[in-house]
């Protein structure tokens, strides 16, 4: 187990165990604080860090842009069938604890920690509709962990809620969550989850969020991950069976959802991504899969699911 691990098994009381009304006092707080500097935040293009190695075929940075400065409205995604928002089952949005940082672990009546190689993700948010940072904007981030399984609902996992959680942008736009690394499962490219809401107070509702989409994630740090680490070795042959090309979510184009990545297995990896969010009512649809991994209620090969192959 990694050091960082090690440290969440410290049996410390964390402030999101304190509380919904406690994570609504704190979070109103700090959101007002951000406010204040609105009217001096720059946003921050995802591209500053260069990945350690690159591939061809997966090194685009996610720079795509209307005029400089500005970067292009991040396509609609679907949610697939693992949202933990209420939507599909589970609703961790209106549990206590769910906003937090590090959401390596579980939260809330539920204990584990998910395994694998650290994962340092930072969002910058631009509000297109005011032209401005995104500050006070709510972001819900999901992903399954390196064995591909989607807390909540996958097979074994059931109990657990971990690699979910919510965060507050600052007065810049920022978003940063602590995790792990993705596994990649069979059919879908690996990628991370998340919506956006205007609010905390929307987003802890459980509903209306104004974005929801979806990140990728490079071919040469996803490689040189699972190759690092045994625990993600199914993954190395689920990618070599698919592309981004190929992918029924970015197939279409993924050039404002292809994250910069840097940092290295041993030490961690950095991903960042600049998000511009259009308004609800001008966000396009990009992708129709449902992107399901197997085993999983409603996914290939899981209960009440198609057959694998079959989406």
């Amino acid at each position: 187990m990694s050091a960082h691990h090690a440290r969440r098994g410290d049996g410390a009381v964390h402030e999101h165990d304190l509380g919904l009304a406690h994570d609504m006092r704190v979070l109103s707080r700090r959101t007002a604080l951000s406010f204040l500097g609105i009217a001096g935040a720059a946003t921050v293009a995802a591209g500053c860090a260069a990945t350690t190695t690159r591939t061809t075929a997966t090194s685009t940075t996610s720079t795509a842009a209307t005029t400089a400065g500005t970067p292009a409205a991040i396509p609609q995604e679907t949610a697939g069938p693992y949202p933990g928002d209420g939507s599909n089952g589970p609703n961790v949005l209106i549990e206590s604890g769910v906003v937090r940082r590090d959401i390596t672990g579980s939260f809330g009546s539920y204990s584990g920690v998910a395994e694998g190689v650290p994962m340092k993700l930072e969002l910058t948010l631009q509000d297109l509709a005011q032209s401005a940072a995104g500050a006070g904007m709510a972001v819900y981030l999901w992903h399954c962990d390196r064995d591909g399984k989607y807390s909540l609902y996958s097979d074994g996992v059931t109990t657990q809620n971990y690699l979910r959680g919510v965060q507050v942008a600052d007065a810049d736009g920022k978003v940063s969550f602590e995790s792990v690394f993705p596994g990649c499962y069979s059919g879908r490219w690996t990628h991370i989850h998340f919506e956006v809401y205007d609010s905390l107070a929307v987003a802890v509702a459980g509903d209306n969020a104004r974005l929801t989409s979806q990140i990728a994630l490079p071919q040469d740090a996803c490689s040189a991950v699972y190759a690092y680490d045994s625990g993600y070795g199914k993954s190395i042959p689920n990618l070599a069976d698919t592309s981004l090309a190929s992918d029924n979510v970015f197939g279409d184009g993924w050039d404002a959802e292809l994250a910069t990545v840097s940092g290295t297995p041993a030490s961690g990896m950095s991903v960042a991504l600049t998000i511009g969010v259009a308004e609800k009512s001008e966000n396009t649809q990009s992708g129709t899969g449902l992107g399901a991994p197997p085993g999983g209620p409603g996914g290939p090969g899981g209960p009440g699911g198609p057959p694998p192959g079959g989406r």
